[in-house]
């Protein structure tokens, strides 16, 4: 069915509902009725079709939908729950369990034939950027990620799941490392007579305690698992974007301006919006596409808290994000 015979079909299902609301609205509450004024009846008409206009809307978008690709956006940090994490005033973003799930829905939508991935974020918690990497590789059907502001870390991580990633000239691409952290703070506990006694079964157990300097069989440890977690993301990488595995470390973690990103092979296309769009007509083959996206419900607690989040992110946070592990040790993406 043509974009323009869908259309049709939508404007005469809303006509067709607003003219049965009118008559039956006139028939109850005006010409029946004989103790009503004749405006009090018009009004009630009035606000009947109102109602059914609006029932026809949907009526008819849930009859004739008007899109065919489904979009949806991974932005700031990638998490869990979708907090703000360990550093104060970074800003918080949509929990990955939301957006697999509405990457699962428009999987489930028989109208969604193609998948936009929007990725503005710095990366995140390593399993949920997987989370959404896997629901995104599986979704049948093209499947485009498209970088706007930032596509690192994580985000690059998810990227690489889609079969092909555009970006604009100016976008900030890559950052393919991992990072682990540890506050080290066994001089001060010892200045302020702060002592560290251990009980745990296991010798790696409190790897990275906080208020003890580490062994160096516990560095090696901790190195190791930083290395094993680079090996997976450099392997993934190589594998969805058809690269060499040696290619994808000599960027060393580095991120880059989308233009040299293009050069490098990180990136497929540069282009506009509208250039993704026109791509993921191509890929559907047809003339064009429209658009739905996809989004979770949010109560508005969570977007007035969201709201002022996000105001403090803009002015604090970096490319960076955390996933937090026992013991005070965290990976990064």
């Amino acid at each position: 069915m043509t974009d323009q015979l869908t259309r049709l079909f939508r404007l005469a299902v809303v006509l067709v509902v607003t003219v049965l609301a009118a008559l039956v609205g006139w028939v109850l509450f005006f010409s029946v009725p004989t103790d009503l004024t004749d405006l009090f009846g018009v009004l009630l008409v009035v606000g009947t079709v109102v109602v059914a206009l609006r029932v026809g809307g949907r009526l008819a978008a849930s009859a004739f939908p008007s899109y065919d690709v489904a979009e949806v956006a991974v932005e700031g940090p990638i998490s869990r729950d979708g907090g703000s994490g360990p550093i104060p005033g970074r800003g918080s973003g949509t929990p990955a369990d939301d957006i697999v799930e509405q990457i699962d829905a428009a999987a489930d939508d028989e109208n969604a034939e193609g998948l936009l991935i929007k990725l503005n974020t710095p990366g995140g918690e390593v399993l949920s950027s997987d989370d959404i990497r896997r629901a995104a590789a599986e979704f049948d059907g093209p499947t485009v990620a498209y970088a706007t502001d930032v596509c690192a870390s994580g985000g690059y991580w998810i990227a690489s799941g889609c079969d092909e990633l555009w970006a604009h000239d100016a976008s900030i691409v890559g950052s393919i490392g991992v990072i682990g952290s540890s506050v080290n703070a066994s001089e001060l506990a010892d200045k302020v007579g702060i002592s560290y006694e251990r009980f745990a079964a296991g010798k790696y157990k409190d790897a990275g305690n906080v208020l003890k300097e580490p062994s160096e069989d516990e560095r090696a440890y901790l190195q190791g698992l930083i290395d094993d977690y680079y090996e997976d993301f450099v392997e993934r990488v190589a594998e969805g974007r058809d690269m060499d595995p040696e290619t994808v470390r000599d960027t060393e973690a580095r991120v880059y301006l989308g233009d040299e990103a293009h050069e490098l092979g990180l990136v497929d296309s540069l282009g506009t919006r509208d250039d993704v769009e026109d791509r993921l007509a191509e890929l559907l083959d047809r003339d064009e596409v429209s658009i739905r996206e996809f989004t979770p419900q949010v109560g508005l607690a969570d977007r007035l808290r969201g709201g002022a989040e996000g105001v403090a992110y803009a002015f604090g946070a970096g490319i960076a994000s955390s996933l937090d592990v026992d013991d005070g040790f965290s990976f990064r993406f």
